[in-house]
């Protein structure tokens, strides 16, 4: 941890605050309005719904955790195919039981602890799921790359932006300094767009007869859609959000030891899982996909050793403000599908990265059968696809592959004991080399 230039409940001065809450728009924007693209939902409801997401997390941790919300990757799939199923309503619908989810784990871990989640999805269950969830996705990215949009025809030119599109996040990923290091998804979609622009795939003619302030188009429970709730939707979004609820737990431990306050122990655990529920739940309300707090956004405070909760807070109302604001969300509209093919690219190899990742870092050993069985199992059922069990009723794969994971992680034998709380393990290092030196 960095000693902190604005910490947890300082206020930043009028033009910091304004600049510092830019900046972590910045960091999310870019990914937080690709799912809605992805999945045809409205990228102003996605902006809406993420600054009013956030200000409810902030009020539900009592203004103590610095986090920003945007949309969730991890429910791109189960959107998809809730749409097609029901239409935008049960997309909608299916958010909302995540986000109750989030509410009743919170409960249950107000009550009994958070350990048993631990014990329940290891490391070994969660990272060949989240393998998964990045694998299943691949044919998505490289269709809204190579093809002409709605079609299934190559387009050389349109591949062409799609592959300048992830040059040019891949180079600002590895390259880029300051500001720009922090912004890679946006800084590559911008590059995408002046190029798609020179070869002529853009369209503007909705930008220039968009009105300066526009209302978005939200999507209501029984104004614009019957609440119907089925077995098919739960089985499509719940484990999904179970799977999440392992990566809020990660985000929770690398921002205790970014701002050096353990957040697992106060505000609490149920406390930042039921405001990431909230979250949820609100965007489902209005139209908006899942919500999860962002890994960019926290990059950003470990960079800038700025934690103050009111920035987070400045960004919220940014980007709710924006939502409104017609010329930006028809500018979003326009982006060509290749270039956010081109990063959807990385970023879905990104997800199916970081399951490995999770793998590596927890230090899975394949050499033992136990864990080369579990996610092996998983894999292959979850990358299979669905199990039509009959004509109106059928399991996806990544929530068939989440359930028998946790069940043979359950019952085969030589199951390891649940590791400590690794902030806890950080503070007895730090508090033994304190004790050496004395």
């Amino acid at each position: 941890m960095n000693k902190p230039i604005l910490d947890i409940k300082d206020v930043p001065s009028p033009f910091q605050w304004v600049t510092l809450s830019l900046q972590h728009l910045f960091a999310m924007f870019g990914a937080t309005i690709l799912v809605p693209y992805l999945v045809g939902l409205s990228p102003a409801i996605a902006l809406i719904s993420s600054g009013l997401g956030t200000i409810a997390f902030l009020l539900i941790t009592k203004f103590q955790v610095p986090a920003y919300l945007g949309s969730s990757f991890a429910f791109i799939t189960p959107i998809i195919a809730a749409k097609a199923g029901g239409g935008p309503g049960a997309a909608m619908v299916g958010t909302f039981l995540a986000g109750l989810v989030y509410g009743v784990v919170a409960l249950v871990i107000k009550k009994a602890g958070y350990r048993w989640i631990m014990r329940l999805l290891p490391p070994v269950v969660v990272g060949p799921v989240i393998i998964v969830i990045g694998l299943s996705l691949a044919g998505v990215a490289m269709g809204m790359a190579m093809n002409v949009p709605g079609t299934s025809d190559f387009s050389l030119i349109h591949f062409s932006a799609a592959l300048v599109t992830l040059a040019a996040t891949i180079v600002f990923s590895i390259y880029g300094k300051g500001m720009l290091s922090m912004v890679p998804i946006l800084g590559g979609i911008i590059v995408g767009y002046l190029y798609s622009m020179a070869v002529g795939i853009v369209d503007l003619s909705g930008v220039k007869t968009a009105k300066i302030f526009e209302m978005p188009e939200f999507i209501f429970p029984f104004i614009h859609y019957d609440v119907s709730i089925t077995w098919k939707l739960a089985m499509l979004m719940v484990p999904v959000a179970i799977v999440t609820l392992s990566e809020h737990i990660g985000h929770q431990l690398v921002l205790s030891k970014v701002v050096g306050r353990d957040y697992i122990k106060e505000p609490g655990l149920h406390r930042s899982i039921l405001g990431d529920g909230m979250a949820t739940m609100i965007s489902g309300l209005i139209g908006g996909p899942p919500k999860t707090t962002y890994g960019e956004n926290i990059g950003v405070l470990a960079i800038t050793s700025v934690y103050s909760v009111y920035v987070l807070l400045g960004a919220a109302i940014i980007a709710t403000v924006f939502g409104f604001i017609g010329k930006i969300t028809a500018l979003i509209s326009s982006i060509p599908t290749p270039v956010m093919g081109g990063v959807s690219i990385l970023l879905f190899g990104i997800i199916a990265s970081s399951g490995l990742r999770m793998l590596v870092d927890s230090k899975i050993d394949f050499g033992n059968t136990r864990n080369l069985v579990v996610s092996s199992v998983i894999l292959v059922i979850g990358i299979g696809g669905a199990i039509e069990v009959s004509e109106n009723f059928e399991i996806p794969g990544i929530a068939l592959a989440t359930l028998i994971g946790v069940i043979l992680n359950l019952v085969l034998p030589g199951r390891p004991e649940i590791q400590e709380d690794m902030f806890e393990l950080e503070t007895e290092k730090k508090t033994e080399k304190k004790s050496d030196v004395a």
